[in-house]
């Protein structure tokens, strides 16, 4: 499996940054992650929120490999428990799509462009995360849910 994280912003604060290096050095002995991270636009410099969800928007979708399965993280999107996440990567897998490409958009979300190119949306839950720790979140479960299809243990 390759995973792709294109997230809006980039992590300022060490311990953000040091939580995703240690997920995704986890996730190194089960698969190929990749983080792209993109300038987050300041509205007031980009002529309004619209213009800069655009502009961020074609920052994202230059981001996304080729012919990746996109998933957008979204407070309105699929909810799964970490083991129904599981079994759905693994049938994604059999299902031939090994080059999964998660988005993570800006704190106004994402232009209609990235949400068009999305195959799917994907959530939390109905609770709002700030979007670094959106990142950690998804590398974690991404870790957890390479461990449970493996079987092998983690803490529940």
């Amino acid at each position: 499996m390759r995973y792709a994280v294109v997230a809006v912003g980039k992590l300022k604060e060490k311990f953000w940054v040091q939580a995703c290096a240690e997920y995704v050095k986890r996730l190194g002995a089960y698969a190929k992650v990749e983080m792209r991270e993109v300038a987050d636009i300041d509205p007031a410099r980009a002529g309004g929120v619209e213009a800069s969800r655009a502009r961020e928007g074609q920052e994202i979708l230059a981001a996304i490999p080729a012919r990746s399965h996109v998933i957008l993280l979204a407070i309105d999107g699929k909810q799964r428990s970490s083991e129904q996440f599981s079994a759905y990567l693994d049938e994604l897998a059999l299902r031939g799509k090994s080059d999964l490409t998660f988005v993570i958009g800006g704190s106004d979300g994402v232009s209609p462009e990235v949400r068009a190119r999305a195959n799917e949306t994907f959530s939390f839950g109905p609770i709002t995360l700030p979007h670094n720790l959106a990142r950690v979140v998804l590398l974690e479960q991404l870790y957890r849910a390479c461990k449970i299809s493996r079987g092998e243990p983690y803490h529940k």
